[in-house]
């Protein structure tokens, strides 16, 4: 009705609005929620290196080592980032899903693709919110996640997996994750049957046994103003077919690299400093003597030092980037 007003206090309405934002708003992997729901997918992070999805749900329970956690009581309604005391006594926390958090919790399906060569894949595919991409295969959907967070929200995914189980899970997961919307899974072989596109995508990505067999049908799915290509291999002998196939094809720009992560400690050091007795070099006046003996000398000096790794995390594979050229 027109013209009616609310005699209500503003602290109470503003309360409200943001009620009703956190709760209207569902876990997303492209977009933050603030409070815990039913049916949402939450990482609990027990200690460093150690985190574990959970599909919360009303009703249900949570072994670790620090005791149970009870959806209902525990999880649903507290806000993500919160301290969740454990049955023991012991405590988590419970973190909002991210895909460089899924990365390293996720259940392996198949061997996947870590943050050190997503970032550069997403950097060098020149990916963006509102690209188009093609990818193959689905596997685990490790790079998927994170392929769906820098294209939303107007992009959109389109990935193909050879195995029938696999490209189920891929589905459900994504319906789960509440990203459905941006991809599209289909199960079929890329190399035989393409990726059920021709002509929209601007960046196509390739994991599969012999990607050389898929670059005819990654071309056809590229703009025919161009795009960007991406194959992840981790023999040298994969990354020399596929290069000779892109040749073929009319690729340019066609450059192989390998990314190896190396982390330096930095931390606190204490040097000791030489002693090189009493400065003799200048004469006390003689109204001198009777001052008081100098305050002793720093005997040592605190600086910010970098420590390299003794071990350097070793080959994952190597990564071939090309470029088609407009047509």
């Amino acid at each position: 009705m027109s013209g009616c007003f609310f005699n209500v206090h503003p602290r109470l309405f503003i309360s409200g609005l943001c009620l009703f934002r956190a709760v209207a708003l569902a876990m997303s992997f492209v977009e933050y929620s603030e409070v815990i729901q039913d049916s949402d997918v939450a990482i609990i992070y027990l200690g460093h290196n150690s985190v574990m999805p959970v599909k919360v749900q009303h009703g249900a329970q949570t072994q670790t080592r620090y005791g149970v956690i009870r959806h209902s009581s525990d999880l649903i309604g507290q806000r993500y980032g919160s301290k969740v005391t454990c049955s023991k006594g012991g405590w988590v926390y419970v973190l909002h899903p991210t895909p460089e958090l899924w990365t390293v919790s996720l259940p392996h399906r198949t061997q996947i693709l870590y943050t050190t060569d997503i970032a550069t894949i997403t950097m060098m595919l020149d990916l963006k919110p509102g690209s188009v991409v093609c990818e193959s295969g689905t596997g685990s959907g490790s790079l998927s996640h994170a392929i769906l967070r820098t294209i939303a929200p107007t992009g959109h995914l389109h990935t193909v997996e050879f195995h029938q189980q696999r490209a189920e899970k891929a589905a459900e997961e994504f319906r789960e994750h509440r990203v459905s919307h941006l991809v599209t899974v289909r199960n079929q072989d890329v190399c035989k049957d393409g990726f059920g596109v021709m002509g929209a995508a601007d960046a196509v990505f390739l994991d599969i046994p012999s990607p050389w067999e898929a670059v005819g049908h990654a071309k056809a799915a590229l703009k025919k103003h161009g795009g960007r290509l991406c194959s992840f291999s981790p023999c040298i002998e994969q990354v020399q077919k596929t290069a000779e196939a892109l040749t073929d094809h009319g690729f340019e720009e066609i450059n192989t690299l390998e990314v190896l992560l190396r982390v330096h400690d930095v931390r606190t050091v204490s040097l000791p400093l030489p002693d090189f007795g009493p400065d003799c070099s200048a004469h006390p006046e003689p109204d001198a003597m009777d001052a008081p003996p100098p305050a002793p000398s720093q005997t040592s000096i605190s600086i910010k030092t970098t420590t390299p790794p003794r071990e350097l995390p070793g080959h994952t594979g190597y990564l071939t980037f090309a470029t088609k050229p407009r047509t």
